[in-house]
C-alpha cells in the first residue's frame, strides 16, 4: 500500500509540472489569451476601415460629388469659370511677402476687369472645409 501511495504522489508531481512548466502549460494559455485579445482588437480596427474604404468605393461609383470632391481636396483641381482663393492667415505671412504684395498694385482698369470677371466666378464658387 505504502508503494502505490508513493506512485501516485510521484505520477500527481510529474503532471503537477507540466501543467505549470511544461509544453502548452498555464503560462503559455496566458500568453496565447492575450495575443488572441490583441488580434481581436486589431481585427475590429481593420475591420471599420474595411467598412469605411467600402462606403468610399460606393461612393465613388455611384456619384460624381466624391470624385469632384477628390479631385478638389487632393489634386487642388477647380472648375472651369471658378476662381480659387486661398487664405493665409495673418500669423503665417513672411514680411517679405507684405512689402512684395504692395509693391506690385495693379492699375484701376486692369482691377474693373478682374473685379467684373471676379464677381461672376464668386457666384459659382464653393466654399469648402480647407
Amino acid at each position: 500500500m505504502r508503494f502505490i501511495t508513493v506512485i501516485l504522489f510521484v505520477l500527481l508531481i510529474l503532471l503537477q509540472y507540466r501543467l505549470w512548466f511544461g509544453k502548452n502549460s498555464v503560462s503559455d494559455y496566458v500568453a496565447l489569451k492575450d495575443e488572441l485579445s490583441r488580434q481581436q482588437a486589431d481585427n475590429e480596427k481593420l475591420n471599420q476601415r474595411n467598412k469605411l474604404l467600402y462606403i468610399d468605393t460606393d461612393d465613388l461609383k455611384s456619384g460624381t460629388e466624391a470624385i469632384e470632391e477628390r479631385a478638389r481636396n487632393e489634386l487642388g483641381m477647380i472648375k472651369r469659370g471658378e476662381t480659387f482663393f486661398h487664405i493665409i492667415p495673418k500669423q503665417t505671412i513672411p514680411k517679405q511677402t507684405i512689402s512684395n504684395q504692395t509693391a506690385a498694385i495693379p492699375s484701376n482698369n486692369s482691377l474693373n476687369n478682374k473685379e467684373n470677371s471676379n464677381n461672376t466666378a464668386r457666384q459659382n464658387l464653393q466654399l469648402e472645409n480647407l
